[in-house]
């Protein structure tokens, strides 16, 4: 049986003692720790891992929103005081680049059975508001409706960029999520399905968006671009090579990551199989106990892989919950950070949206633990604290 005195965390640290060890061993042979060769390599192996062509590595899943929103500004996709439609149920540095940008957002309610936005009411804002682009959220690793977005969006016209921060590993029938919009965003910070500490990474299939994130990842110049680019480039603006070594094309930013936090990477994709199927069984075990309790369970797409963050609940009775679980050592948290609408830099800026769903979610949501890390015993325990409040 579990002991009370044992906690049960959100997060599962996935970089292990052994691991570190491997780093140790490597940093012995003094090797160039700045972006290199080892972040090219972890860039291809997350490319052939989530099946898409073009991987960027940078510090973190915040910066990949960010940049993936600015290099549809700079390739003029859109422009400043375009509409985006961002989930009310979402992250702060989903909303937060929108705002940075001079976009304008547009908070889309969430549905009440995977807990992306609901697709009525993007209907509805695409009528009213036409918007140029979707920051789409899978929650706690849930899959969305994706063959309904994907398809509203093209026929609208409208970009679809994918926050795959909670969902690595998720997919929905053969796809994997992160490969169905324009660009995708992935963070690789502690307690995420990997961690390289800190890290995010932006996934692409087109091309010209990947050699864009290149040079606005490290300031704006073409090194990271292959040597026949560069040298258009450098024939198109002129200046000698010596010059060229410092020629800025873009309005660039450093959201650029390591080699020895891309070395941690490649260590971590070696088993991420493994850490999506024990999420997977998690998810699909506190789903059957829940259900058969009779309480809320979420209802992602059928024939879907849930790769979860976290498993969420819905409860009238959530503070009583919440006091069970921290007194039992069982950490839980809001799902995400509970409606974007509630949140002052929103207020503060637009005032109220009305998103009655995602209040349902900020009233009465939390999320507990589930991950690969956790024993029958210890989801076992985690329900029987709960269906005690």
């Amino acid at each position: 049986m579990h002991s009370v005195d044992e906690r049960i965390s959100l997060a599962h640290d996935p970089i292990t003692n052994e691991e570190i060890d491997e780093l140790c061993e490597w940093l012995k042979k003094y090797p160039r720790l700045t972006k290199g060769g080892v972040t090219a390599a972890y860039e291809a192996s997350w490319s052939q891992y989530l099946g898409c062509k073009h991987s960027v590595f940078v510090n973190s899943g915040s910066s990949a929103n960010l940049l993936m929103l600015y290099s549809l500004i700079i390739s003029e996709d859109i422009k400043p005081g375009d509409k985006v439609v961002v989930p009310a149920l979402s992250w702060a540095t989903d909303l937060a680049p929108v705002i940075q940008l001079g976009l304008e957002p547009v908070l889309c309610d969430c549905n009440l059975k995977d807990l992306s936005i609901d697709v009525n009411h993007f209907a509805k804002i695409i009528n009213e508001e036409r918007p140029k682009a979707l920051m789409l959220v899978s929650v706690m690793g849930l899959c969305p409706d994706m063959m309904e977005i994907t398809s509203m969006c093209t026929h609208n016209d409208i970009l679809l960029l994918e926050d795959t921060c909670e969902s690595l590993g998720s997919a929905d029938g053969s796809m994997k999520l992160g490969t169905f919009g324009q660009m995708s965003s992935f963070s690789t910070y502690y307690g995420h399905h990997l961690s390289t500490i800190e890290g995010g990474m932006v996934c692409t299939d087109d091309p010209e968006y990947y050699d864009l994130l290149l040079m606005l990842r490290s300031h704006g110049w073409s090194r990271d671009l292959s040597p026949k680019k560069q040298k258009k480039l450098a024939d198109q603006w002129g200046g000698s090579d010596f010059q060229n070594m410092f020629a800025f094309y873009v309005p660039g930013f450093n959201l650029r990551s390591t080699d020895l936090q891309a070395f941690i990477g490649l260590q971590q994709l070696q088993k991420v199989e493994d850490v999506v199927r024990g999420r997977w069984e998690a998810y699909v075990e506190y789903r059957r106990r829940f259900e058969a309790a009779g309480m809320w369970v979420p209802e992602p797409q059928k024939n879907s892989i849930n790769s979860s963050m976290g498993y969420p609940l819905l409860v009238t009775n959530r503070d009583e919950i919440v006091a069970k679980l921290q007194a039992n050592n069982i950490e839980c948290r809001p799902i995400i950070s509970g409606s974007m609408a509630n949140q002052p830099m929103y207020i503060e800026r637009y005032g109220t949206a009305e998103v009655g769903n995602s209040k349902i979610v900020d009233d009465r949501g939390l999320y507990i633990p589930s991950h690969n890390g956790l024993t029958i015993d210890e989801i076992e325990h985690v329900v029987d604290v709960i269906l005690s409040a």
